[in-house]
């Protein structure tokens, strides 16, 4: 079966690979397993030095990378070019982690606890995150002795082709990191065979999926899925030009398209006719079209499907009585250029019932609400399935610290404090995922415990 690559900017086709078979999968596996007993011995610093070679060679082609993510996925070159150089700061970050993090931990001057690789991962990596998914689902385990068979979304296969040639002109030993190439069922292919553990980003539904392989294997799986994250706005907070262009970079970055993007804009009643008529003010401002356009702020959706998954959500909030505050629509200047657009949309008026409220809206749609109370923010702000992130606007230190207790998620800042950071684990609650990347936790997920005594 062949790939095909598409721009969503412009429609037009980018190039193709071939899928990969399932007897080349499973020679792949195997290649991997033989290649990660000698890569498990190998001293960590020649590891860490072999990793290091490949951003080496990986920041010698960045323009090339950034162009392509850019052109097939639609996020802006501005924004690529971020992903690439995200990609390579965590990368810095795991090398400079490893020795830390992987030394044995000494009991009683006999014994010892050691972390030692899991085996072979499969690395199953979403479109929407190309190189900062490759550090973040591949990095720690590399390190810490782990073999990669890396599978990416069909929707970007040119990145994974590039990503192939990079690594071959690392200083990787052969079969400890390999690409392959195909769509789902390649994936659940890849997630069946003789691998050691199921690293994923993607979906909830798919992550059920491979959490239930991984579960009859009995192999380890950590998971990063879905998010609906809630941002809530106190009346004690005072909003400026600042606020809401974190809002602009927090929704509608990678046109929204990303698992921890805030999805739902929760504004105390006092300052509710504010916020949605200086965002949108702020909206109209902002340019979309084509991604390798630098003055544009917001690129295409990655695919025709989505676009119209993302018109559905919202003709069936604008059913149930929501109010299209702007956007709301393909734009009418991009309606013949062939790319997959939508405008950015503020809905309000928003019912529990509807598609915008209760699924995960992977896209530039943000629905924004009202609450009167501390307990109905909390509630409102608890009223997903998810539980990846959430943001919590105020300057009163002790409502903060309720929220923080109270809202089911792996993560919540205060204000403009950052989650995101190499030493802090990533991950959420409830249908958010499994475990955790980056950091101490990072690391315990990519290795096995061995306590050994001795008399």
């Amino acid at each position: 079966m062949k790939l095909i690559s598409t721009n969503p900017s412009t429609g037009e086709e980018i190039g193709s690979v071939e899928s990969t078979t399932p007897a080349e999968i499973d020679k792949i596996v195997a290649k991997a397993k033989q290649a990660q007993n000698n890569w498990a011995k190998m001293p960590l610093q020649k590891r860490i030095t072999a990793v290091e070679s490949f951003v080496k060679v990986s920041e010698g082609r960045r323009d090339e990378i950034a162009e392509l993510i850019a052109r097939e996925t639609g996020r802006t070159i501005e924004s690529s070019y971020g992903n690439v150089d995200g990609g390579f700061r965590y990368f810095r970050a795991y090398c400079s982690q490893a020795e830390k993090y992987l030394a044995p931990t000494i009991f009683n001057k006999t014994t010892e606890m050691r972390h030692e690789p899991h085996g072979v991962v499969a690395a199953i990596c979403p479109w929407n995150y190309p190189f900062m998914n490759v550090a973040w689902q591949c990095g720690q385990a590399l390190i810490a002795g782990n073999a990669i068979v890396y599978k990416n979304s069909e929707l970007n296969p040119m990145f994974a082709k590039l990503l192939a040639e990079l690594v071959a002109q690392s200083d990787l030993p052969d079969g400890i990191f390999s690409v392959i190439f195909g769509d789902g069922k390649i994936g659940e292919y890849l997630a069946r065979s003789d691998v050691d553990m199921i690293s994923f980003t993607g979906s909830s539904a798919t992550g059920r999926k491979l959490a239930a392989i991984a579960g009859e294997k009995l192999i380890p799986i950590a998971a990063e899925l879905g998010g609906s994250a809630p941002l809530i706005i106190f009346e004690d907070f005072e909003i400026d030009d600042e606020f809401f262009e974190y809002i602009w970079q927090r929704r509608f970055k990678v046109t929204g398209q990303a698992c921890d993007a805030v999805k739902r804009l929760i504004v105390h009643k006092s300052k509710f006719n504010e916020v949605v008529t200086r965002l949108a003010k702020l909206i109209a401002k902002k340019k979309v079209g084509d991604a390798m356009d630098e003055t544009v702020d917001m690129g295409p959706l990655i695919s025709l499907k989505q676009l119209e998954k993302l018109e559905a959500q919202v003709f069936d909030a604008v059913k149930k009585g929501a109010k299209v505050i702007c956007g709301g629509a393909r734009p009418a200047s991009l309606a013949n250029g062939g790319g997959q657009f939508y405008e950015p949309t503020l809905l309000a008026n928003i019912s529990r019932d509807m598609k915008v409220w209760r699924e995960e809206t992977f896209g530039p749609v943000l629905p924004v609400v009202s609450f009167d109370t501390e307990d109905e923010a909390i509630d409102l702000a608890n009223d997903t399935e998810y539980g990846l992130n959430a943001h919590v606007f105020t300057n009163d230190a002790a409502k903060f610290a309720r929220a923080a207790d109270q809202i089911k998620v792996g993560m919540i800042g205060q204000n403009y404090a950052s989650i995101w950071d190499p030493e802090l684990p990533f991950g959420g609650a409830k249908s958010s995922g499994l475990g955790r990347t980056h950091g101490a936790t990072g690391w315990a997920e990519v290795t096995e415990i061995k306590v050994v005594a001795r008399s």
